[in-house]
Parts: C-alpha cells; structure tokens; sequence
C-alpha cells in the first residue's frame, strides 16, 4: 500500500503513525512485520515521541553537527543547496521495520512513526508500506 505527504522541507517531521496503521489493518494479518520505505534521498523514516521539544532539540543536533548552510561538495554537482539533506537522510535512513502482533503494530506508549523530510523545499513524498505474514 502507498500514501502521500505533503511536506515543508528543511527538517520537517510528519507523524505518519495512523497512515501506517491503517495500512496494516487493511491487510488483516495477525503476526508479522510491517516494512515502511519512504521514496528520495533526502527523507527518512523513524520512530520517536513525536513532541515538539524533542522535534526541536533533534533538529539542533543535526543541524550543529550536518549544517544545512555548509559548503557541500554536492552543491557544486547540481547547483541546488540540499547537500545537508542527503546526508541527514543517509544516517537516518529511509525505512523502517516494526512488528506486527494481534493485527496492529508494536510500538511503545510514546513511540511514533515519523517522517522527517531535510530536503530545501516543500515535496510531496510517498511512502510505500508492505506487510509481511509470519
């Protein structure tokens, strides 16, 4: 199955766990695992408490260590400025393996799936979410 986000760019994060969990459902399997892939190269998918203090402190982290307004070497390839971007993502990464037990997804109380897109400018992602029975 596969949904569209809509994005803000430069370190946006989406919370994207009822997307996901309704993918899951609709697929009526029991006992699995559920892969959630995010399409680009400067996106990616991770769990955390999706709250806003933790939003910002981790946008600083990156930010302090992965500067959006470096000099990239990959700014010279193609004029854009999103080297930071793909970095972030890299590290990240772009998908995400969560358990399924009893039909929903196995996620701690303040565990969220999230979106996180560094790109520098608004997109339109599309995640792609298979479940597999086990």
């Amino acid at each position: 199955m596969r949904f569209k986000v809509k994005t803000k760019g430069h370190c946006d994060f989406v919370d994207i766990t009822e997307k996901v969990r309704e993918c899951v459902k609709a697929k009526r399997i029991k006992e699995g695992i559920c892969l959630i892939f995010v399409a680009g190269s400067t996106v990616a998918i991770t769990t955390m408490e999706y709250e806003e203090g933790i939003k910002k402190d981790i946008h600083s982290i990156l930010e302090k260590y992965i500067p959006e307004n470096y000099p990239w070497k990959h700014h010279l390839k193609w004029g854009d400025r999103n080297g930071a971007a793909h970095i972030r993502s890299a590290l990240v990464k772009p998908s995400l393996v969560v358990p399924v037990e009893e039909g929903d997804l196995v996620l701690g109380t303040w565990q969220q799936i999230v979106l996180i897109d560094f790109d520098e400018r608004e997109r339109e992602r599309e995640v792609i979410v298979k479940t597999v029975p086990l």
